[in-house]
């Protein structure tokens, strides 16, 4: 009886409590719960949710950039003590040069045969020689005897008046050549290897158009008087073939290879550019060759005095280059009878006849041009 009358009493309080319509709810207000809802729950009602933050997306009038790799935070010189008997290379140069020492302090950090010597002097040049003497300066080096191979990178400077002569005119380049080959000169005569850098492209097309035909000059210079160039200019255009900031870094990621100015190597560029130098310098420091003493197999036998194709064995050294052993197309073909004695006549050609008429069981029996029956024991 009590428990009767405890559930018409439920009932009549469920019935006495309004009920807010779905309709009549704000936005943001939540619905009312029934007794009952509040006593048993109700499975139906899903759990009330945060608010959920959208972020603002990018306009779509906005130009797109191509997603670039940023270049890494270049690595610290560490401090390697450097030998007494290192070699030294000095950097002659106007800013560009003072840049690419850096680069080449970098690259040779860990090497303790390598010193780098900064030379280079920003806004110099072979023009302005009342600036800085380039020619002047290059003697009291060799007189001192301060390096032992000189990289150069020069010219962004050069683009004035010579002599009373306008910029690239035929007088103004018999001028600037003759001092070109006279700073070369010097070099040659005191037995010092010089590494000249060609000059990038430029931002400015008119400015680089200008520079390629005073890297022209230095390159006749450089070549007439033995020295080693190294271009630059198509390891640093774009697709186009010309100017371009980006590029593939050492590790092939796609950086800013020049500053902002369209003249100047950012870091990244300058340790690319650090890179062919080194591939040059080889030639005359620890690279580009290996020099190796080729034994002589047949030392202390009756064959050691017969004639034999060059760089096998008699004591003769072969210089092995990293791209490997090139055969020029035009060349004699070695023959298996070329190991002859000495004073013997060479045999001709073989007899192609003897060949297909070998007898049965010799290895170059091919059975071909000669009958089985015609063969001794054959069938």
């Amino acid at each position: 009886m009590v428990f009767r009358r405890f559930v018409i009493f439920l009932s009549v309080l469920m019935l006495a409590l309004p009920l807010a319509a779905p309709e009549a709810l704000g936005q943001n207000e939540r619905p009312r719960r029934s007794l009952f809802e509040v006593l048993f729950g109700n499975d139906d009602q899903p759990p009330a949710q945060e608010p959920v933050t959208v972020q603002p997306q990018p306009s779509r009038t906005q130009p797109s950039r191509p997603v670039v790799s940023q270049p890494q935070s270049q690595p610290q010189p560490t401090d390697i003590e450097k030998s007494e008997n290192a070699t030294r290379i000095a950097v002659f140069g106007d800013s560009l040069a003072v840049d690419l020492a850096r680069a080449l302090e970098r690259f040779y950090a860990e090497d303790p045969e390598t010193v780098i010597l900064g030379q280079g002097v920003g806004s110099s040049g072979f023009v302005r020689d009342d600036f800085f003497d380039w020619n002047a300066a290059l003697d009291e080096e060799i007189a001192e005897d301060s390096f032992d191979i000189a990289v150069v990178m020069v010219g962004i400077n050069d683009r004035q008046a010579l002599g009373g002569a306008g910029p690239l005119t035929e007088a103004w380049k018999a001028a600037y050549s003759a001092r070109i080959e006279a700073f070369l000169g010097d070099l040659r005569a005191a037995g010092k290897p010089v590494v000249w850098v060609e000059l990038p492209p430029m931002a400015q097309p008119t400015y680089s158009s200008d520079m390629v035909q005073i890297s022209s000059l230095h390159r006749q210079a450089v070549q007439a008087s033995g020295g080693e160039w190294v271009e630059t200019f198509e390891r640093f255009t774009g697709e186009a073939g010309g100017y371009s900031e980006m590029g593939p870094d050492l590790s092939g990621q796609i950086v800013s290879m020049r500053k902002s100015d369209g003249i100047h190597f950012s870091s990244a560029g300058a340790d690319k550019l650090a890179f062919y130098i080194d591939r040059a310098i080889g030639e005359y420091h620890s690279g580009g060759g290996i020099t190796t003493e080729v034994a002589d197999p047949l030392a202390g036998t009756d064959a050691a005095g017969m004639q034999r194709p060059p760089f096998q064995g008699l004591d003769q050294a072969q210089l092995v280059e990293i791209a490997g052993v090139v055969q020029q197309i035009g060349g004699a073909v070695r023959r298996a009878e070329d190991l002859l004695v000495a004073g013997s006549e060479p045999k001709g050609e073989f007899d192609l006849e003897a060949l297909l008429e070998a007898p049965a069981g010799r290895v170059d029996a091919f059975g071909l041009g000669v009958a089985a029956e015609d063969i001794p024991g054959g069938r």
